[in-house]
């Protein structure tokens, strides 16, 4: 004995889909290409599958029953879904379209993102961004996720996992408030910082432990009296009138008119390397290897 079995299939639905929209067998089997006889012999076996009728039909018209028309609601939304997943995958198959999640550190991100991101919406106008700010710790372990796509932050990266790219140096800058004792220095030894004491960022920001390594090796001390969340914050406290505070500055976040002296050193110049970081096995690294020659041309503007 052959037993035949049927499986619904999309084809089918749009079929019945067809149907509903035309009322009429001919015009649906027009609309989908196939003959008629073909078309109404798929739907039949449909009704077998479901067990339950979905068309009433005579001479004249095609009507959908109760449970057709619940069937076709259902039925609508499973293609447009189909229609979605046909539209990712193309998207997939464009190397320079989809979503693009990109990370910086916070020590980068409200200086940098500003400048990249009309670049890059410029020479990939398909793709779409997703922009995140975090710390370094964090952005790491969302690239080994797969969270996020890429990340700006201070190199090295230091995980064999991923593959990282040199954007720009950015060099360090002493920041003090004008009547500070140093306001009048044109530039500065890293030498000279011995004996002083330097405002840092909190616990968690690589920009604090890179300061760090500077004011040890120069005999500098952290003045601990307060620690900062952000840049701005730091900013503020040096520019405060009467201020006994200094800081390090990167010279990509440096204002020429926040009223603070920045006092370039002499060589050798403290600075941490800012690079472009993505995991070794990424589906986007051909997008990257294009983006990557633009993102250092905006750099160097920085």
């Amino acid at each position: 004995m052959i037993v035949y079995i049927y499986h619904m299939n999309l084809r089918d639905l749009h079929y019945l889909l067809a149907i509903a929209e035309t009322r009429s067998f001919n015009r649906a089997a027009a609309q989908c290409h196939v003959s008629q006889p073909t078309l109404s012999m798929q739907i039949k076996k449909l009704e077998e599958e479901l067990g339950v009728r979905l068309l009433e039909r005579s001479n004249k018209r095609v009507m959908l029953t109760d449970s057709g028309a619940q069937i076709v609601g259902i039925a609508r939304r499973i293609v447009e879904d189909e229609s979605k997943i046909r539209n990712a995958a193309k998207l997939m198959r464009d190397p320079f379209a989809g979503m693009f999640r990109l990370g910086a550190i916070p020590t980068l991100a409200s200086y940098i993102f500003p400048a990249f991101v009309p670049t890059l919406v410029s020479a990939f106008p398909k793709l779409k961004l997703l922009l995140v700010e975090d710390k370094t710790e964090r952005l790491l372990e969302q690239l080994k996720k797969g969270d996020i796509d890429a990340a700006v932050l201070a190199l090295p990266a230091g995980d064999a996992a991923l593959a990282e790219a040199h954007l720009f140096d950015d060099p360090f800058i002493l920041a003090v408030g004008s009547k500070h004792p140093l306001a009048k220095y044109k530039s500065i030894a890293p030498a000279e910082l011995e004996g002083h004491q330097i405002l840092l960022l909190d616990e968690g920001h690589c920009l604090r432990d890179q300061a760090l390594s500077l004011c040890h090796a120069r005999g500098a001390r952290e003045d601990e009296s307060f620690r900062a969340t952000s840049l701005e914050t730091l900013r503020l406290m040096v520019r405060v009138p009467e201020s006994r505070f200094m800081t390090l500055i990167p010279r990509v976040a440096a204002d020429k008119n926040d009223g603070l002296h920045y006092i370039p050193f002499t060589k050798p110049v403290p600075m941490r390397e800012i690079g472009f970081v993505w995991r070794k096995s990424s589906s986007r690294t051909q997008l990257i290897d294009v983006m990557l020659p633009k993102l250092r041309k905006v750099a160097e503007k920085l």
